[in-house]
């Protein structure tokens, strides 16, 4: 692939957009206002949009296949070292979200009570954070979203795991190592998708999203390597059998992602050859997804905390307030992208903003103290 991958950008585009609708949906209040006149649509953004977090569980699978593809060889050192950078690279972007998201809390509690709000911070809670073990703690996470960031963390490491066996395993046979990665990835994604992500108490765990997860890095090595026809077709044997133990919506997001990144036309995985305003938004928009994706909840707090404040009940004014959120997210995860997650990571980095976390969460509580 060559350039920019059109289709990945298109879905990572759309899916950071509904995520951030979603959002709105799901917390309100604004949406509350806006659900009697417009119900089928709240529902909808409640219900279905939240379906995007299968296509960036999907297009994951498939970016990690993509990249470790290109690898030789993986020594356990440096499989860490790529783990650090992977967590560097994702946990800089939500330290300075996290940042933001603990003071605007603080600074519109007074006057918005509402269930969106997390409780002030602990020093434990806040650690946790830093760590990505927020849910495996059973700790309230102090932004929305912020499990999918431990969540893409644990299935990476996943990845370099299968990468470092299959290896260990080629050496042992006469397959090679991708052949290796492509069974231990459809053994994954079989348990993980007819018994363990049946079970909501493993959701703070990686062998949850196996499937999905899976399910894109198979599509790769569709691409990569080949699928043979049984393969093929245990894949689909393997998606039926799931369907029947637990049908849900995400399960045929997921196949659906999948199948069209294994099958689509090579072009459609190629950088776009016009460069029309239309494909430079969605470029532009996929390109800061991530950044977007762990700031927007403390953007949508504060326009909640105000439109509400000022216009309770009032229709339009409300319906205003979600698409302005949505804009300001975007505008202020593109200030994201620019300033923290497109600058070269580091420990030294990683230490500032660690720094400043800390230190917001000391301002709010000195906010929270303060407001009695």
């Amino acid at each position: 692939m060559s350039g920019r991958a059109w289709l990945l950008d298109v879905l990572k585009a759309v899916g950071c957009v509904l995520i951030v609708l979603h959002h709105l949906a799901f917390y309100g209040p604004m949406s509350d206002v806006v659900m009697q006149v417009f119900p089928g649509l709240i529902e909808w953004l409640y219900d279905r949009a939240r379906l995007a977090v299968q296509m960036f569980l999907v297009c994951g699978g498939f970016l990690t296949a993509a990249s470790m593809s290109k690898m030789q060889g993986l020594t356990v050192q440096s499989g860490l070292v790529l783990l650090w950078r992977r967590y560097l690279r994702l946990v800089l972007p939500l330290l300075a979200a996290l940042s933001g998201a603990v003071l605007v809390s603080e600074i519109v509690r007074p006057g918005f009570d509402h269930p969106s709000l997390s409780a002030l911070p602990s020093w434990s809670q806040a650690w946790a954070h830093v760590a990505l073990w927020q849910h495996l703690l059973n700790m309230e996470a102090l932004s929305a979203g912020v499990w999918y960031v431990a969540m893409d963390f644990q299935l990476y490491a996943t990845a370099l795991v299968v990468f470092y066996g299959a290896q260990r395993l080629a050496a042992r046979s006469v397959a090679e190592p991708a052949v290796w990665r492509q069974r231990l990835w459809f053994l994954l994604t079989a348990g993980s998708l007819l018994w363990w992500s049946g079970n909501e108490s493993l959701d703070d765990y990686a062998v949850y999203f196996w499937g999905s997860y899976g399910l894109g890095f198979l599509a790769f090595k569709s691409r990569d390597i080949g699928f043979s026809r049984k393969t093929w077709a245990l894949v689909i044997l393997m998606g039926m059998l799931s369907w029947l133990l637990d049908p849900q919506w995400r399960l045929v997001t997921a196949l659906s992602v999948a199948a069209l990144l294994a099958r689509a036309p090579q072009t459609w995985l190629q950088a776009p050859r016009m460069h029309t305003r239309w494909v430079r938004a969605v470029q532009w928009v996929s390109q800061r997804s991530y950044s977007i994706f762990v700031v927007h909840f403390a953007v949508s707090l504060a326009v909640n905390a105000m439109v509400t404040h000022v216009w309770p009940e009032q229709l339009w004014p409300n319906g205003l307030g979600m698409l302005a959120s949505l804009g300001l997210s975007l505008c202020a995860g593109a200030a994201l992208y620019k300033w923290v997650e497109q600058a070269q990571p580091s420990l030294q980095r990683w230490a500032v903003w660690v720094a400043v976390f800390m230190a917001s969460v000391t301002l709010a509580m000195k906010i929270n103290g303060l407001a009695g």
